[in-house]
């Protein structure tokens, strides 16, 4: 009962976030030709826009003409991340998070491939390349999974050092 209940919480989590992503995706393609950006605000357009791209590499525009690669390894990564969910103990909430992200944003772009061969890509900010939703939540739950880590291991060493390992005691011999 507890592995459906741990399957329902990660299969939520990135169930919201892939709606939210194929939601704004389907926004920008609806409304925008490719290419074409737009902004609330003028004043704004140079530092956060809105712009119609198709990607057909990685998250940031990164490895261009990998598609077929990234959608192999988007399938591996989502059954790595299905087989080794329930295996992280019910209180390490960081790293189930961190996962729920980034299955949530590896099937966003994945059915981006299968459906249109490419990836849209549509939030702009200053000269950093043009992402989506799912590419946000992969990075979210990368550098929350490599925080969660680091804490970890810090929370093991502090324990370690505040208790040294007994030292071996010699045997007691009976004096008679």
């Amino acid at each position: 009962m507890a592995k459906a209940r741990d399957y329902l919480v990660l299969l939520g989590l990135a169930g919201l976030v892939v709606a939210l992503d194929q939601w704004t995706k389907y926004l920008v393609r609806s409304r925008l030709a490719v290419a074409e950006p737009w902004s609330p605000w003028e004043w704004m357009a140079p530092y956060a826009r809105i712009v119609h791209w198709n990607n057909t590499g990685a998250a940031f525009g990164i490895f261009q003409s990998g598609g077929m690669v990234f959608t192999v390894v988007a399938f591996v990564v989502a059954a790595a991340i299905i087989y080794y969910y329930p295996r992280i103990p019910s209180g390490q909430l960081p790293l189930r998070l961190a996962l729920g992200l980034q299955l949530g944003g590896a099937v966003g772009n994945l059915i981006d491939r299968l459906t249109n061969g490419t990836v849209t890509d549509f939030i702009s900010i200053g000269s950093f390349p043009v992402f989506n939703v799912a590419d946000a939540s992969i990075s979210t739950g990368v550098a929350i999974l490599v925080a969660a880590m680091w804490i970890e291991e810090r929370r093991r060493r502090a324990e370690a050092k505040a208790s040294p390992a007994q030292e071996p005691q010699e045997p007691e011999v009976p004096v008679g």
